[in-house]
């Protein structure tokens, strides 16, 4: 059977600990896709404002402490031939995939509507990635009951995390410009050595066009404005008439010709690409179901008992610390996440510049993910993780020292921030299974799904509350990102985002982190005392089936 205790103890092989990556990889497609993309999706694609935005982000992410300890009730109480929780990943590999697809799709609707479809999928997709990942989180607690195996797992999870994260966040903005090219016929005249008046009409209307060239660093200008006056920049997404010519200046690039220019339908882009998205998406999921195996199970005569898993869980100290903290560095990670595009796009006036960037720091992710597991065991799980934020969040702050034109000072403070958060969600899931070990030793119970529900919970609540704040911070600025004039004024409040606001949060959460009871010495007795609660367990029901036999 693929639940026995036995071999609870034992290491995992590399070929389950990579299938169960790749569910996190699934995941992060989702979730760093909605992350980093839906709030410049729904402002300069769909049409939405910024302050509707962020209430909706926050709306549904209220509602996500319910649905996630409700997941965890329902995981715990799960039984079926492949185990508690991996049954879950497997029912829900396909209607994560289509929710996706569905968010970043565009009918045509009222204003009204648009609001009412966003809020619809929003939160159905906020259901279904609940039933996905509370499940697939609570999934590491019970392959192994190894703390330090668990840490293992956990680096080969945010190593997946962040490979998932790469893809979408890499490759998106580059396949929207692919399926969203609407071949428009080009004029070129060329003013001085970077200077250029351009001529351009599409063959059939362009709901949401986006003027780019081919290396995306020129800057772009209405023909009736100052070419000098930098506050007239033209917006680069509008409705683009069939055959209408639009003229405009470009500047700061040279050896432009005709075929340097496309003009993107980001509605049409956005869309195809996060289909093909969806796809690997539930391909990933399906190999995390296929790859791995429940071991670990709640002892024997633990009673069903929901008033009694509800009540060890609000007096278990480390569990209540950990959903807070998890709480404060996904509102930190999320802010940095979701202003990204906005910043790059309205700050360095370079969109694609976004996607290096990202991938830039999805691989400093993968480098911080990998050396956890190793630095954990010498300074211990609290320690980490506290100059992880710290150290996270000072170079985070100075980003608000960079000008547009500090390419290189942007990238490397980014890339080292990147590296130290990339170690935050990769201690803290593991430690989630170390509260549920907790929880066992106090109470001689193991609610692992409930224990979990606060990663999920402190994901998308974060999330949210991030969400909220951007949309906030631009609104008080009155950012609008289909509407130019206004996003000059709003640089301000877009380099405050993308550097000390969320820098604050983390170092916030470096101080409760101080609170935290589970050191290595705690978690060492927990360990071997669960374990000859196992063995003992295992022999008396050893002893009652030789009883039965006779």
């Amino acid at each position: 059977m693929e639940t026995k205790t036995a071999t609870s103890q034992q290491p995992l092989s590399i070929k389950e600990k990579i299938g169960y990556a790749l569910g996190d990889g699934a995941a992060n497609i989702a979730w760093r896709g909605v992350a980093t993309f839906l709030f410049i999706f729904y402002t300069d694609v769909f049409g939405i404002e910024t302050a509707v935005v962020g209430l909706l982000m926050l709306v549904a992410r209220s509602s996500d402490g319910i649905s996630d300890v409700l997941m965890g009730i329902v995981g715990d109480r799960t039984k079926s031939k492949y185990g508690k929780f991996r049954p879950w990943i497997l029912w829900t590999a396909i209607p994560l995939g289509a929710i996706l697809a569905l968010l970043f799709t565009t009918p045509d609707l009222s204003n009204e509507g648009k609001i009412i479809y966003a809020y619809v999928t929003y939160f159905l997709f906020t259901l279904i990635y609940t039933a996905n990942n509370i499940p697939y989180g609570a999934l590491m607690a019970v392959m192994t009951s190894d703390d330090k195996e668990r840490t293992s797992i956990g680096s080969f999870r945010m190593v997946g995390a962040f490979t998932g994260g790469m893809l979408v966040q890499g490759a998106l903005l580059y396949l929207v410009a692919t399926f969203g090219d609407v071949n428009p016929t080009v004029h070129l005249e060329q003013k001085t050595a970077d200077s250029y008046l351009v001529t351009v009409s599409a063959p059939h209307d362009v709901p949401n066009a986006n003027i780019k060239t081919e290396n995306g660093i020129a800057n772009f200008k209405w023909e009736d404005a100052n070419v000098e006056d930098q506050e007239s920049s033209p917006t680069k997404s509008f409705l683009m008439e069939a055959d209408f010519e639009y003229t405009f200046y470009v500047t700061g690039e040279e050896n432009l010709t005709e075929e340097s220019f496309s003009i993107i339908n980001q509605k049409k882009g956005y869309s195809t690409s996060i289909y093909i998205m969806s796809i690997f998406l539930s391909l990933f999921m399906f190999i995390t179901f296929l790859t791995t195996k429940e071991r670990v199970t709640p002892p024997k005569t633990q009673k069903t008992d929901l008033g009694k898993d509800l009540q060890d869980l609000i007096h278990n100290r480390p569990w209540i610390i950990l959903l807070v903290i998890g709480l404060l560095f996904n509102i930190y990670n999320s802010i940095k996440q979701g202003i990204v595009v906005i910043y790059f796009t309205h700050y360095l006036h370079n969109q694609l510049l976004a996607a290096s960037y990202m991938v830039a720091l999805t691989l400093a992710s993968i480098g911080g993910a990998m050396i956890t597991a190793p630095l954990g065991k010498k300074l211990g799980k609290k320690k980490l993780f506290i100059f992880a934020l710290i150290f996270s969040a000072f170079f985070n702050a100075l980003l608000i020292f960079c000008r547009a034109e500090d390419t290189t000072a942007i990238f490397t403070l980014g890339i080292i921030s990147e590296f130290a958060s990339a170690i935050f969600p990769t201690l803290f899931f593991a430690m989630l299974g170390d509260a549920a070990d907790y929880s066992e030793f106090q109470n001689n119970r193991r609610a692992t799904g409930l224990v979990y529900s606060a990663g999920s919970f402190a994901t998308k609540f974060g999330s949210g509350i991030a969400g909220a704040i951007i949309g906030f911070v631009l609104s008080a600025y009155h950012y609008n990102g289909l509407d130019h004039t206004t996003i000059v004024g709003a640089i301000p409040g877009i380099k405050m985002l993308m550097s000390w606001i969320p820098s604050v949060v983390a170092i916030v959460a470096a101080l409760l982190m101080m609170l935290y009871p589970l050191n290595d010495k705690v978690l060492q007795k927990i360990n071997i005392e669960l374990n000859k609660r196992r063995q003992l367990e295992k022999s008396n029901s050893t002893e009652d089936q030789f009883e039965e036999v006779l």
